[in-house]
């Protein structure tokens, strides 16, 4: 159980520091003049899948409360 909660801890991590690495990209591609605009719209994609999975991951991590 403990493998798990830190397998997903160790991926969660990778999945952030991916997503704050894509938010810089992004951030940089969009203040360049002529700019991609299918390029950019596939970053965002992309990121907008990864914080569906780190949302994902965080709830798998909270313990269930029962109220």
């Amino acid at each position: 159980m403990d493998l798990d909660v830190e397998a997903l801890k160790a991926k969660l991590a990778a999945l952030k520091t991916e997503h704050r690495d894509l938010d810089d990209v992004i951030a940089r591609l969009a203040e360049r003049a002529p700019f991609d605009q299918l390029q950019l719209q596939r970053l965002k994609k992309r990121k907008l899948l990864l914080k569906d999975q780190i949302s994902k991951i965080e709830s798998e991590l909270l313990p269930d409360i029962i109220a």
